[in-house]
């Protein structure tokens, strides 16, 4: 493990997201708390809710939930391997997308012809 900064008595929650680069920069976790989108051990967190070990963080990104477990307390942002110790991930593994029956064109094909529409209109069920 490399050197993490000492462990603090107390962090707030947006400081400890951007420190382990769940967000880019501590205004954009602040902003994401402010939204809603941040959740402390079930309930919303305001940005200057403190953490302590063993908390549940729950983050709403994009299309899905985060889940992280707090194992170690920094404030100061570090590297992202050194950042993976501070955590653990309880996320579930995101679900695969169906992949659609849909054709698909050989890149560089050009536009589809008018009997190409139509047959793909016609497998979408649309004409």
């Amino acid at each position: 493990m490399t050197s993490l900064p000492s462990s603090p008595a107390s962090v707030r929650i947006d400081a400890w997201l951007w420190a382990v680069r769940a967000y880019k920069t501590r205004s954009a976790a602040t902003a994401a708390c402010r939204a809603g989108h941040i959740r402390l051990n079930g309930s919303p967190a305001k940005a200057s809710a403190t953490l302590v070990t063993g908390d549940t963080v729950t983050v709403r990104m994009s299309g899905y939930e985060r889940i992280l477990e707090v194992r170690r307390l920094i404030n100061k942002r570090v590297g992202a391997e050194p950042a993976s110790h501070c955590f653990t991930d309880h996320t579930p593994p995101r679900p695969v997308a169906p992949a659609l029956g849909l054709p698909q064109r050989d890149r560089g094909a050009g536009r589809p012809t008018k009997k190409d529409r139509r047959e793909m209109e016609r497998l979408r069920g649309s004409a």
